[in-house]
């Protein structure tokens, strides 16, 4: 895999060191001409020969075959529409994109176009999220789900003060829900599949969720999904049986220990969360890339246009509107 990033957010600090050492090469990155100084450094840090100010340009370099798109969530349409036009394989940072309509056209194009496209999503790649796929049936009957990823911002106050950053401005699909909650979602319909019915509570401050509720009605029970930027907590999900019960000891991101406990007192304990969080996730898709294996990319992508059309319709249905909504 030959990568081009576009952007030079935190995200990319984090992850762009690790590369390498998965066997992902780094050739370009793009910024903007207010961030090229950054730009040029972090391209010395991961020896990307390709750097730019402006990312129309690295998706059409001719070195790369795949673009990491890692900005704001109301940029993900555009970047990942010229990418794929460019005839680029696309990874895309969570959410795919703010508008549900918009992630079917960008799903449908990468198929057209044979081309991979990967919403980087940690959650249902992490090797303890497989765990809990393998324990389930040892719990019977499920009753009660229960998944929250609740963490104070560290731009809430910013926010508190009167400044609106991304993450909490509506203009750029910002709110708990579309950050923290997805990870929620994806924990659950990745787990359930859809449910029958769907709805979110928000705590709504100037026109955005800073947290909220969303809750999720099966056939027989009902998973309550909690987010929340405006507080913490400590994170975890349950999964209640009728014959024992699972508890991951995480936010539904890092998939921490899993701990499977029956009602005849037998229990058992797994662990295999990686160092790096995001380790499992990008060994898929060059794993993915290298076996030429579409139709598993294709079939982790309708999970994520579960989780995105769930998502818009119960964001919608609580009165919180982006500028894409109206489109």
């Amino acid at each position: 895999m030959k990568l081009g990033i576009v952007g030079t957010g935190n995200i990319v600090k984090w992850i762009a060191p690790n590369l390498a050492s998965w066997g992902i090469e780094v050739c370009a990155i793009s910024g903007t001409p207010r961030s090229e100084k950054l730009m040029q450094s972090m391209a010395d840090e991961y020896g990307a020969t390709g750097r730019y100010t402006d990312w129309h340009e690295l998706v059409r370099d001719p070195n790369i075959d795949t673009v990491y798109v890692a900005l704001p969530n109301f940029l993900h349409y555009d970047v990942t529409k010229a990418a794929l036009e460019a005839g680029k394989d696309v990874i895309c940072e969570k959410p795919l994109t703010s508008k549900y309509e918009e992630a079917v056209e960008l799903a449908n194009m990468a198929h057209e176009r044979g081309r991979f496209l990967w919403e980087a999503v940690v959650t249902t790649r992490q090797p303890n999220y497989q765990n809990i796929r393998r324990l389930l049936p040892h719990i019977g009957t499920v009753k009660m789900v229960y998944s929250t990823f609740s963490q104070y911002s560290s731009r809430y106050d910013a926010f508190r003060a009167g400044e609106v950053l991304p993450a909490f401005d509506p203009a750029k699909a910002g709110g708990a829900l579309m950050d923290l909650g997805l990870y929620t979602l994806t924990f659950t319909l990745g787990l359930f599949g859809e449910p029958q019915r769907a709805t979110y509570i928000p705590n709504i401050e100037r026109n955005i969720d800073t947290s909220g509720v969303a809750i999720l009605e099966y056939d027989g029970f009902t998973a309550i999904n909690v987010c929340a930027k405006d507080s913490g907590t400590p994170n975890q999900s349950l999964i209640q049986g009728i014959d024992g019960w699972i508890r991951m000891e995480s936010a539904p991101n890092s998939c921490g220990a899993v701990t499977l406990h029956l009602n005849d007192g037998t229990e058992e304990y797994v662990d295999e969360c990686l160092p790096n969080m995001w380790e499992a996730e990008f060994r898929s898709f060059k794993a993915q890339q290298d076996a030429g294996d579409l139709q598993t990319c294709e079939q982790q992508m309708e999970n994520s246009l579960l989780v995105c059309r769930i998502q818009n319709d119960i964001r919608r249905k609580a009165g919180i509107v982006f500028p894409s909504d109206e489109e």
